[in-house]
């Protein structure tokens, strides 16, 4: 629920999902396994086995369904926030720029 300290104009659903990031940036393009920790209609955040992810980094995000009834997951975000979990993790928050 939507206290008064959380501004977010929208529920953010808790998943801790497995899924896979395509992440890409200038230089290249590579494919990370990763936790999508919380979904929201704006954004999702994941942790994911990394030192860091640099802020603007395009990902595909593809989070299959282990449900018949409920549909898997593909988007298109930006990567607007990254913290540090310890040396060779973090957890990003992305913006999600198109259902795929």
């Amino acid at each position: 629920m939507l206290g008064y300290d959380d501004k977010r104009n929208f529920f953010r659903m808790l998943l801790n999902s497995p899924c896979e990031l395509k992440l890409s940036d200038d230089e290249s393009t590579r494919t990370v396994s990763a936790v999508c920790k919380d979904i929201s209609a704006t954004g999702m955040s994941f942790e994911l086995d990394e030192a860091s992810v640099e802020i603007g980094t395009r990902i595909t995000v593809a989070i299959e369904s282990t449900s018949s009834q409920i549909p898997s997951l593909s988007a298109s975000a930006k990567v607007v926030r990254c913290e540090s979990v310890s040396d060779n993790s973090c957890v990003i928050g992305v913006e999600i720029t198109e259902m795929t």
